[in-house]
């Protein structure tokens, strides 16, 4: 997988489907390598005549690790943050957010269809605010504006997410990603072993950097509330959430829904923090339809015809 520097650090990135095919950028969630992205996800719009480009965030995968930036204590910052004090991070979310236009940049493209999970909806939506020009559409799947009157993650979301492993061996880290998904990915589909929780080993065979995830974390906390600067984007959106999300509950994204102006929103039902393989398809379908429709609007062009977008 190629590595480029960007933004003053190097940044690991893959992509596939034809170079000149309109872009869909994937921006992943806290502590997931790209590698965590099911192949069955990236296939259905590479099939569909897209151009799917997906990078390693900072201090995770085979992406730059910021240890230099010092260690961070994410149980800590959790109890801070639960108590009215306002975190620090060693980097912003919109630091992040000008990776992602740094690889863009790198490519020589000038604006993509951008599609964020989680975290990766909160880097989406800082492109959105800073550099709109950027994007051709904005799709933030079980994300959040970072709203404090937002209703809480259930407490076992939560406590999961930032329960370090028991150990660092290899099955232990395993099974401890999986019990994570399983909670976060809500009651109704098994992550580990139809979601994106039967991707942990190959995660972990590639790289395991906790320091990366708790800086991550720290940024996320202390971003704040972006609803006022969401106001602003004008940039067509299409809003993706479960119903059944125990750690980003639906009310965060229908709070993305109701600041962007014409944002679109579709609900899955029972769907928790997770891509299970069984609702790829209505995902898919649901996105493409959203994007097909953004295409259609834009000036036809080489990539719209050869894409069948047009």
């Amino acid at each position: 997988m190629p590595i480029f520097k960007g933004n003053g650090i190097s940044l690991c990135f893959d992509q596939f489907g034809a170079r000149a095919d309109p872009p869909l950028l994937l921006l992943h969630g806290i502590g997931c390598q790209l590698v965590q992205w099911p192949q069955a996800f990236i296939d259905s719009f590479v099939q569909r005549g897209m151009r799917v480009i997906c990078m390693d965030n900072r201090d995770v995968g085979l992406s730059e690790k910021l240890d230099a930036l010092g260690e961070v204590d994410a149980g800590a910052l959790m109890t801070a943050m639960m108590s009215g004090q306002q975190p620090q991070a060693p980097y912003a979310l919109a630091d992040m957010a000008n990776d992602a236009r740094a690889l863009l940049d790198h490519l020589g493209i000038e604006d993509a269809h951008v599609l964020g999970v989680s975290m990766g909806g909160m880097i989406a939506q800082h492109l959105a605010i800073s550099h709109p020009g950027r994007l051709r559409s904005l799709i933030p799947v079980m994300s959040s504006t970072g709203n404090p009157a937002l209703p809480p993650p259930e407490p076992e979301a939560a406590a999961v997410l930032v329960t370090p492993p028991p150990a660092s061996d290899r099955d232990s880290l395993i099974g401890h990603q999986h019990a994570m998904w399983d909670v976060i990915g809500g009651p109704h589909y098994r992550s580990s072993s139809e979601g994106m929780g039967q991707l942990a080993m190959a995660a972990i065979d590639r790289m395991v950097h906790p320091a990366g995830f708790a800086r991550q974390f720290a940024a996320i906390l202390a971003d704040g509330n972006r609803v006022d600067r969401l106001r602003q984007v004008s940039t067509p959106t299409l809003v993706i959430h479960g119903d059944a999300d125990p750690l980003v509950p639906l009310a965060a994204g229908e709070d993305i829904a109701q600041a962007i102006a014409g944002a679109e929103i579709e609900v899955i039902p029972r769907m928790g923090h997770d891509l299970p393989a069984s609702l790829l398809p209505t995902l898919t379908a649901r996105i493409h339809r959203f994007i097909k429709t953004v295409e259609a609007a834009r000036p036809l062009t080489a990539d719209r015809i050869r894409g069948g977008l047009a």
